[in-house]
């Protein structure tokens, strides 16, 4: 499970620990993984959680952790993000950051492990999307916004659209391998992924920032 080592990703792989799965929590930083892996053994009681180092905006680093995978592979959670990088950053191909690791890191992870995927007979892909990706397409033609202005939200927006398409091409493409992707919006939830935001805001509170009307 990616971005295992907390929010989102930490309760899911220790709801799943708890469950008797055996939980492998991918973290971009090892001590990160390291810890999370030992909390969630800890409250669950499983001896089943390792970690593994997984840095989705690194390609080599998704390479090597999908070289490094051993055994079949029942389900994969494609989790970790992060969302609104206000200034553009781009990773050193040249992509936009949030792009390269809420998407392309993902599919890199997803393909890199499909044989593994395939040996589990029945595997699952779960994709977080986010309702986010009402907001902007992929835009194909300039992903990596070096033709139009940055947009922080609307490159967070273009990734998890990103993220609902290969949900759907996953299942299209891999089903005679018995793998099936589901996109899961997981909602509001306070974590540090808003930590450029102020925290998730409520629809009420969204419709209470519009200006008023003029009469």
């Amino acid at each position: 499970m990616t971005g295992a080592n907390a929010g989102i990703g930490y309760e899911t792989a220790r709801a799943l620990a708890g469950a008797g799965a055996q939980v492998v929590v991918a973290a971009r930083r090892d001590s990160a993984g390291r810890d999370a892996a030992a909390r969630i053994a800890a409250s669950t009681g499983s001896p089943h959680v390792s970690h593994v180092l997984l840095d989705l905006a690194d390609l080599e680093s998704v390479a090597r952790a999908a070289t490094d995978w051993s055994g079949p592979l029942h389900i994969l959670v494609a989790n970790a993000g992060i969302m609104t990088v206000p200034e553009l950053t781009r990773t050193g191909p040249g992509h936009e950051l949030q792009f390269a690791t809420n998407y392309l890191g993902h599919f890199a992870v997803a393909t890199g492990l499909r044989p593994a995927l395939a040996a589990a007979g029945g595997a699952r892909i779960v994709c977080l999307s986010s309702s986010a990706h009402l907001h902007s397409p992929v835009v194909f033609g300039d992903l990596d916004f070096r033709f139009r202005p940055y947009d922080p939200r609307q490159a967070y927006a273009a990734s998890k659209t990103a993220m609902v398409m290969l949900a759907v091409e996953a299942t299209r493409r891999w089903a005679g391998d018995g793998i099936h992707a589901n996109a899961v919006n997981p909602g509001a939830i306070a974590t540090g992924l808003q930590k450029y935001t102020g925290g998730p805001q409520t629809p009420v509170e969204r419709r209470r920032e519009r200006p008023p009307r003029c009469s």
